[in-house]
């Protein structure tokens, strides 16, 4: 069971490495053929980045366009418009896997908003060097354009799709869907870019403010817990357990804390509020703030009042937990990042809750062991140099 609990929390940490991966830039990123882009744009939805390198003097555009977490169903497209901010009239680069495993990749003239009409046609400008790649779900489109004189600042639209038969088909087009927010401006020449959302900027430190909450408040708190109530059970793990549990819970408050500030001040640039989802994250501030100074107050195991301490650490730490999950749920549908973000977060509730279950019953079976037998090999809560006498004389696992 030992060999469960470590598996329990490296899959936990390496969760929360990979989410946290979700807020690094494009700036960290190397390309397999070595090739550099001297700017880069972490574009707001779909998971998407743009790399290129612009010549004023040439009028050439070189680029790659790269879409993360993409399937071999998926269609990718990236265009510019130089009527607007919309699908209609859009120039765009398109790329996909066939069915026999070959990526096409081609250009289209996007005469209406229909997905049908995104068959192979020339653009308003030249394209050269268009090829694609598809590996490890991650999609590129790479292409040199020569653009008009003076076009430095260009109206983007990307977009990410499925496919059926070899066909791109349409993509999601309900009204608070991320590809319904793929458009935005970009400037060539300093690199800034707007959203039709509001800025990338903004939805960048939203999407920060979502890692560090999910990951901290949302993850490894609960993990925390799970280290706590389940781990001591083992006594070769006494007193490591604590030492891991303040371990977790401190880095998970420092990194939620820095989720909180984020957020607050995403609430002071913005006159529209959700106060629940506020509130509910003032309200975790405030009592893991006081479960910080109750550790400061710790008294000693044998005494009086370490029974009402751990009654009080108990319940706030529980209340912490239940109000953390529910706080990043409301995050992630105030946010609407990519469905799998929620359904990833929601695995490992599960996750962590299958194994809690697990843990559970067995820590009850050697508390009965011992009960019955007196062995030393399944220990009390309260023979540890960190244990507690919140139960008195009843032997029942608790955290």
């Amino acid at each position: 069971m030992s060999k469960a609990l470590t598996t329990l929390l490296f899959s936990c940490i390496l969760f929360s490495l990979s989410v946290s991966s979700y807020a690094q830039t494009c700036n960290s990123y190397t390309f397999s053929s070595n090739t550099v882009y001297a700017s880069c744009q972490d574009l707001p939805v779909l998971n998407a980045f743009l790399h290129y390198n612009y010549s004023s003097t040439a009028n050439t555009l070189d680029l790659a366009y790269r879409v993360t977490g993409a399937t071999a169903t998926n269609w990718i497209s990236w265009a510019i418009n130089p009527s607007g901010q919309q699908m209609k009239g859009s120039q765009a680069l398109v790329a996909f896997q066939n069915s026999s495993g070959a990526m096409r990749v081609y250009t289209s003239s996007v005469e209406s908003t229909g997905i049908s009409t995104l068959s192979e046609s020339t653009l308003s400008f030249g394209v050269s060097n268009l090829n694609g790649s598809f590996v490890n779900g991650e999609m590129t489109i790479f292409a040199t354009l020569t653009l008009s004189s003076g076009m430095t600042t260009v109206n983007q639209v990307w977009q990410v799709g499925p496919v059926s038969g070899d066909n791109p088909q349409s993509h999601d087009i309900s009204s608070n869907s991320a590809n319904k927010r793929s458009v935005g401006t970009l400037n060539l020449l300093d690199g800034t870019t707007s959203s039709g959302g509001g800025t990338s900027s903004k939805l960048r430190r939203q999407n920060v403010h979502g890692v560090l909450n999910a990951v901290s408040w949302g993850t490894l708190m609960p993990l925390g817990v799970i280290i706590a109530r389940y781990l001591r059970v083992f006594k070769s793990a006494d007193p490591a357990w604590f030492y891991l549990h303040i371990a977790c819970q401190t880095s998970a408050y420092v990194v939620g804390v820095a989720g909180w500030a984020t957020g607050m001040k995403l609430g002071s640039d913005t006159s529209v509020h959700n106060y629940p989802h506020r509130n509910i994250g003032i309200t975790l501030f405030c009592l893991a703030t006081l479960q910080v100074f109750a550790l400061l107050l710790r008294p000693k195991k044998d005494h009086k009042y370490r029974l009402y301490w751990n009654i009080y650490h108990h319940a706030i730490g529980y209340t912490v937990i239940i109000l953390s999950i529910v706080n990043v749920f409301k995050g992630l549908d105030l946010l609407e990042p990519e469905k799998k973000w929620k359904k990833i977060y929601t695995a490992i509730l599960i996750f962590l809750g299958f194994n809690a279950a697990m843990l559970e019953a067995f820590t009850w079976y050697i508390v009965i062991k011992r009960k019955k037998t007196g062995s030393d090999k399944y220990p009390s809560y309260e023979n540890g140099a960190n244990g507690t006498n919140a139960y008195g004389a009843r032997a029942q696992p608790g955290v």
